[in-house]
């Protein structure tokens, strides 16, 4: 890793859950890169991996859970000095983890009514990582996080600040999740599904806050979503995963005007196209995602792939290619044209 602009890299990360069926590979060789102040969106279908992929960056998996392999770069400087640290190098809740979790990447996640606490007071929650990480007394961490509460947009947050989880709306926990995940300025913001559980007008709300408040902060976000109206919206690069893997990565332009590994194709081609009406017919991509304890050999995707090569596709496993022009893909049919 080198520090022309580079924030986090991660290199053959594996993380498996051994149960008593067998062997979950959740993550399963995951590689990509993410730059200072980019928006960077991980995008698949359900179970490819996505979340585990990202709590894995912080050691955030639970036993049966472990990562097994890989690194985690992660640049930590606040200056053009690098200060590279391997976060997979870490045990886990050691002192240099819980110096960055919360205080240089912070998580945002799924649902706010299960992931915040309900018995203390929003204001409790949010000064927690101010007194844990800065030498802020209670009375100005109370003041930061009354202000913080205003940044994203909660009316009398003076009053706000005393109240618990089940006082809010579900628009108002997930603004106060993401006061809380803003709390000590983090340099990286992982968000995983923010929206899911709120109507569109309140989803649309809180994108435009993560806008807002990245341009303020000066910090990278890690969007994780199913929603590729989202990613097209505000997204910088793209991964998409599948099956533990990340089969391309590309600028978001390159992406959608052109996007390379069959999957990426199929699940562009499954999202309904405003103007066509009723009349349009959706074109989902066939199949379903494979048994986690029965991956199929060669290219996990070979099964539901229009474009497999009979022969090669159910045999070789692919190898994440660098094309000429800067963007990796997961292919056969791109192999020969590595840079």
């Amino acid at each position: 890793m080198d520090s022309h602009g580079l924030l986090l890299q991660v290199k053959d990360l594996r993380t498996h859950f051994f149960l008593r069926e067998g062997t979950v590979r959740a993550v399963d060789g995951v590689d990509f890169t993410l730059t200072r102040r980019s928006t960077i969106g991980i995008v698949g279908e359900s179970g490819c991996g996505k979340s585990v992929m990202a709590y894995s960056i912080l050691q955030l998996i639970t036993k049966p859970g472990r990562i097994v392999s890989g690194n985690v770069f992660f640049d930590r400087s606040d200056n053009d000095t690098p200060d590279i640290v391997d976060l997979t190098s870490f045990k886990e809740n050691s002192p240099q983890l819980r110096a960055v979790r919360g205080k240089d990447i912070s998580l945002i996640f799924q649902e706010p009514m299960n992931s915040l606490s309900p018995v203390h007071t929003i204001g409790d929650q949010i000064t927690e990582g101010m007194l844990l990480h800065t030498k802020m007394t209670k009375a100005e961490a109370t003041k930061e996080a009354i202000d913080l509460l205003r940044e994203v947009g909660i009316p009398k947050p003076e009053e706000r600040i005393n109240n618990y989880t089940f006082q809010l709306s579900g628009g108002m926990r997930q603004r106060a999740m993401i006061a809380a995940a803003l709390a000590c300025s983090p340099k990286l913001l992982i968000a995983d599904e923010p929206t899911t559980a709120l109507d569109v007008t309140t989803q649309a709300q809180i994108l435009d806050l993560l806008k807002k408040l990245q341009e303020h902060f000066g910090m990278a976000i890690m969007l994780i979503t199913h929603d590729l109206g989202v990613v097209a919206e505000t997204c910088d690069e793209v991964v998409v995963m599948y099956l533990g893997e990340v089969v391309e990565q590309a600028a978001v332009d390159q992406l959608f005007h052109d996007p390379l590994h069959p999957y990426t194709q199929a699940l562009l081609k499954s999202v309904p196209k405003l103007g066509y009406g009723r009349k349009q017919k959706l074109d989902p991509i066939r199949g379903s995602i494979p048994d986690p304890f029965s991956r199929p050999t060669g290219c996990p995707f070979h099964e539901r792939c229009e474009k497999r090569i009979v022969g090669k596709c159910e045999v070789i496993h692919p190898k994440l290619t660098t094309l000429p022009d800067g963007r990796t893909v997961r292919c056969l049919l791109y192999e020969d044209q590595e840079s």
